[in-house]
């Protein structure tokens, strides 16, 4: 990314933007006290909703939602279209941001293309589900106490019982969860209603969904070239999603792509012991631990999202992916974003950045060049790679992910060419896949022990009893 794009892509933000902020913001203002009793304030910033649309198709059904729900007498259905009406001015926003950043930098994308797929009725589970966020939105953030947190466990596991409902099940135990963990919310100095507004709406929307299983899943075949990891964490999950170019064996044009696996966990699982979870996937662990490239055979995708199968992927040759960055990256095809991940925060597109100065300031590390700059999202960096602040600062070259955050766009480094003592040092988030490379590390691990070695004895232990 040179100095003009970044100049491009910082300085010409949509229009409207901070105002569609604005309104989302006034929406999560009024759940955090909640729809039993609507204040003016409330009313004024649900208003200023239906407004933001009235242009729209949206724009009478939100009118008539926000009509029932200031006056006290709506359901599950009217907070479907006020889940819908933000995330569609959020959509707006992630499409308009994403339109500045293509024009930046020159990148092609694929169009929308809706799958096949016939509708279905919807279940019990759905509807289970659909009510308890309804009773949530009553009470208020400020209003959830333990009891109503522990009615979400039968409809998440009716949910969970059916495959299509599953992603919806996840995130309803996850909010829960986060929500219980933040008990009494109504003594919270500060609720972080913009995070849990987006739970909630994504929870909304997924219970309305109606899609069926999709007729025709294209399938992809050809050589997968990773350009990194970026690992997802928390206390019960792990996921780590690697971003990658994929050059199609039909001799089609290069793809952008990113594939995922995950895995449960516990919260002392921390660090470079979380890729010992992943262990059933060792050709995607030794392509970004080895950096080699990857023949893959019809695997599914949808939009950018490769489903991995290792019966159906094979090692390949070593590929570069700073080689790759600097050969394909600029003319590879991304996909469209799905119309339910449409949102600011979702952004994380793939960029090489070359021939910049670090530069330390109060408000973190830049890179900076030919007079621009753009932030660097240090905190995003993992524990479980030898990736940190102090290399990205001794930085050269850095491939990473674009992002938006806090009015303004980021940069997640996922690799780094780094000079240190006037050596030359690569690091990149999964060098540490099939274990750690760095001997300070490695004997720190082995001071600490192996967590996951011991909870499996000790499980193992529990079920021969």
């Amino acid at each position: 990314m040179l100095g003009t794009q970044l100049a491009h892509l910082q300085q010409d933000l949509p229009a409207g933007l901070a105002d569609a902020d604005t309104v989302v913001a006034g929406f999560d203002a009024a759940l955090v006290s909640g729809f039993a009793r609507v204040g003016d304030e409330a009313t004024a910033a649900l208003t200023a909703l239906a407004d933001a649309v009235a242009g729209t198709p949206l724009g009478a059904c939100a009118a008539d939602a926000v009509g029932r729900v200031t006056a006290g007498g709506f359901g599950p259905d009217d907070l479907a279209v006020l889940a819908g009406t933000r995330s569609a001015l959020l959509g707006a926003a992630h499409d308009a941001l994403l339109d500045r950043f293509d024009t930046a930098v020159g990148r092609d994308r694929a169009p929308w293309a809706a799958p096949a797929g016939a509708p279905v009725e919807p279940t019990a589970a759905s509807g289970a589900a659909a009510a308890w966020l309804h009773e949530v939105a009553v009470a208020g953030w400020r209003g959830v106490d333990h009891e109503l947190l522990s009615a979400v466990g039968s409809p998440v596991e009716a949910a969970l019982a059916e495959p299509r409902l599953r992603r919806m099940a996840v995130l309803l135990d996850g909010l829960a969860a986060e929500v219980r963990a933040s008990l009494p919310v109504a003594t919270m100095p500060q609720v972080p209603a913009r995070r849990w507004g987006d739970l909630w709406s994504r929870a909304v929307l997924l219970a309305q969904d109606r899609s069926g299983p999709v007729d025709d899943v294209e399938r992809v075949s050809g050589r997968l070239l990773p350009l990194g990891v970026d690992v997802h964490e928390h206390a019960t999950a792990v996921q780590v999603q690697v971003h990658a170019v994929l050059e199609p064996s039909d001799g089609g044009p290069a793809r952008l792509v990113r594939t995922a696996v995950a895995a449960a966990k516990v919260e002392t699982i921390t660090g470079p012991a979380v890729w010992r979870l992943l262990a059933a996937y060792p050709v995607l662990l030794a392509a970004v631990a080895q950096r080699r490239s990857v023949t893959v055979t019809d695997l599914p995708v949808r939009g950018a999202d490769l489903t991995w199968c290792e019966a159906q992927a094979r090692p390949g040759e070593p590929a570069d992916p700073f080689a790759t960055g600097r050969l394909l990256l600029a003319d590879a095809t991304a996909a469209a974003t799905a119309p339910l991940d449409r949102h600011p925060a979702a952004i994380a597109e793939p960029v090489l950045l070359e021939g910049y100065r670090v530069r330390k300031g109060g408000d973190g590390l830049t890179l900076d060049r030919d007079g621009e700059s753009i932030g660097v999202a240090v905190e995003r960096l993992p524990a479980a790679g030898p990736l940190t602040a102090a290399l990205v600062a001794a930085s050269t070259a850095c491939l990473g992910l674009a992002r938006w955050d806090d009015g303004r766009w980021w940069v997640q480094p996922l690799a780094v060419q780094a000079s240190v003592k006037r050596a030359p040092v690569e690091a990149h988030n999964g060098d540490w896949a099939e274990g750690v490379t760095d001997p300070r590390v490695a004997k720190a691990e082995a001071r600490a022990g192996d967590a996951v070695a011991v909870l499996r004895e000790r499980a193992g232990r529990l079920l021969r009893r």
